[in-house]
């Protein structure tokens, strides 16, 4: 059995001015860099040894896993946030309802399916091709919960839990199949965690 440790890259500037941000990247704010942190000091905490590591090539993605780790790393533009076209940087209040389904596609963005394809196949290959049992991957909000998506039929947490900047979601890997043991976000208390 693998166990995965897929996490969300610490807040951004664009995440706190409420822009859309997929494919276009923004540095990580104070409180972002605390949830790198965070994240690095959970897994010391609950003396999780990890053996290998990937990101996005978004560097909020780079950034926050350089945080959480020394390990040397791979960057993978499979683990790239969806891509929505036109929309990349725009105000938030722009978005169309949930689902997203096809609307991007419109704006030279991805569809819902082919992001979530893209995700999870992605995920798939390193996971199979790693002979790390303890993997850590950073990528994004939208990410992580399409992979989520993919997987829910495994799994008996909560799909609507808050995946917070800086989330970890547990997987682990065994026959083939993904199931989601656990998310720890962390809280608005990160500083007296850090402290």
């Amino acid at each position: 059995m693998k166990t995965i440790y897929l996490v969300r890259h610490g807040q951004t500037v664009f995440n706190l001015r409420h822009k859309i941000q997929g494919w276009c990247d923004s540095p990580l704010t104070a409180e972002g860099i605390k949830q790198g942190e965070w994240v690095k000091r959970y897994l010391v905490e609950q003396n999780i040894q990890i053996e290998d590591a990937y990101a996005s090539t978004s560097e909020r993605a780079c950034d926050t896993l350089e945080l959480i780790t020394d390990l040397p790393y791979q960057r993978v533009k499979g683990l790239k946030e969806w891509h929505f076209g036109r929309f990349e940087g725009e105000p938030e209040y722009l978005n169309p309802p949930l689902p997203y389904g096809d609307f991007f596609v419109n704006y030279g963005g991805e569809s819902e399916i082919m992001f979530k394809e893209r995700i999870s196949q992605t995920i798939q290959e390193i996971v199979d091709n790693a002979s790390a049992q303890s993997i850590l991957i950073v990528s994004h909000g939208a990410a992580c919960r399409q992979f989520m998506r993919q997987w829910a039929h495994t799994s008996t947490v909560d799909q609507k839990s808050p995946l917070k900047n800086g989330c970890i979601l547990t997987f682990q890997y065994e026959n083939n199949q993904f199931r989601l043991h656990e998310i720890n976000n962390p809280n608005s208390g990160v500083e007296k965690l850090m402290h």
